[in-house]
């Protein structure tokens, strides 16, 4: 197996960049190949020891590239959760999805233990979003690498430099928002470090279509919800549901509109399977990847399902059994490209999410891609997707404006 000839020219100039820099970010669009470029430049650099940090189900598509394309150094593929288990003298570490390092103020436990136990190691960053919410993100990002350019900051003394920094009141006092950044300032400091490729670069010319198919859900759910939004609070037989909030409102219909519920006791139950009979019997016979929100929709999944669904890609690939992915931990890093169709059985509040887990079917040389979402009617989904298809997150701002409710 060959690389394509772009892959090889960013491998190339990835390289340069490390050796110039001690790291590089390539920034370049979902399908693209990021993987094998990252793969590539650690040949080209000479590297004889290569941790690559990913997540856990992306681990075994990127040790098959590495075998598939003949890689000869030795290689560590683990997800970011197992980084305090491992101590080897790795020359270069790969950052896959590195804007999962982009919280902040304050640093995540990956960044501080990338900075505390590999901060002179050479790395190469990869991510199709590096910053989906807020140029922020950037920070930590750069900060576990040792050339960055802001070498002897922490974020507050970046954010003092590059931040219009805000304050936002909130039901618990009044705290600093450190999102809207000053791009005139921060771009030119950061853009030597960066390679960014789009889909459209690489020859691509898929067609996303979606299509919403709507379902009456049984009457309980109606119920329930109406009770909800009347009194905050309904007694199950299996617990009682509180909403006392707008937050907790806006999560249990969001749950609910979907079929299941969680209790104040952390319990999860599912009152309708109207979804996930649906989506069983109209899409008989087709190998597809359902998306699901939260954990008690996969039981509900696997309730209606049973053996002919599995949450292993390998094991997707390899039969005829369809996938079921939690929206989250599957928008990255995984490619659904045996799949006919990609079916979400709830949406999330985030944008990134949206867009990220809509494209994971995307390849180049797969021209269409046909994509369902299955919304309760009357339900609260419809209002969510009208927000982030236009990329905004449903919040609850939006969510008081929708229900016109007194919270």
């Amino acid at each position: 197996m060959e690389l394509r000839d772009y892959q090889k020219r960013i491998a190339q100039q990835t390289a340069e960049k490390v050796r110039e820099f001690g790291f590089c970010y390539i920034a370049a669009e979902v399908r693209t190949g990021k993987t094998l470029m990252a793969l590539k430049a650690a040949e080209l650099l000479g590297k004889k020891n290569v941790l690559f940090l990913t997540k856990k189900k992306a681990i075994k598509s990127i040790e098959d590239d590495y075998t598939n394309f003949g890689f000869s150094y030795k290689i560590r593929v683990i997800n970011y959760e197992s980084i305090h288990k491992i101590r080897d003298n790795f020359d270069l570490i790969i950052c896959d999805e590195a804007h999962t390092l982009g919280a902040f103020p304050k640093p995540s436990l990956r960044v501080s233990q990338l900075r505390n136990f590999y901060y002179e190691t050479d790395k190469i960053l990869l991510s199709g979003t590096p910053h989906p919410e807020s140029y922020s993100q950037i920070f930590h990002q750069f900060f576990v690498c040792q050339k960055n350019p802001f070498v002897g900051m922490n974020f507050y003394q970046w954010a003092k430099i590059y931040v219009n920094i805000k304050q936002k009141q909130f039901g618990y006092g009044i705290v600093n928002d450190y999102s809207e950044v000053y791009e005139s300032k921060l771009f030119p400091k950061i853009d030597d470090y960066f390679i960014r490729w789009s889909q459209k670069s690489s020859g691509f010319v898929t067609e996303i279509t979606e299509e919403v198919l709507y379902v009456k859900m049984n009457s309980d759910v109606y119920n329930i919800a109406d009770e909800l939004e009347a009194n905050k609070v309904i007694q199950l037989p299996d617990g009682d549901v509180l909403a006392d909030t707008g937050v907790k409102l806006m999560g249990k219909l969001h749950q609910l509109y979907s079929g299941t519920i969680l209790t104040e006791d952390n319990q999860g139950i599912i009152i309708d399977t109207t979804k996930a009979e649906f989506i069983k019997k109209h899409f008989e016979g087709k190998k597809i990847g359902i998306f699901y929100k939260f954990r008690t929709e996969l039981v509900m999944l696997y309730k209606v399902f049973g053996r002919a669904l599995t949450e292993d890609l390998h094991e997707f690939d390899t039969t005829d059994k369809i996938i079921a992915l939690q929206m989250v931990s599957g928008r990255e890093g995984i490619s659904l490209k045996n799949a006919e169709y990609l079916v979400f059985m709830n949406i999330d509040f985030s944008a990134v999410t949206y867009f990220q887990a809509r494209d994971r079917m995307t390849t180049n040389v797969r021209t269409f891609n046909k994509i369902f979402w299955i919304f309760a009617i009357n339900g609260i989904e419809h209002k969510i997707y009208n927000a982030v298809k236009n990329k905004k997150n449903y919040t609850l701002r939006l969510f008081k404006k929708d229900y016109v409710l007194s919270l």
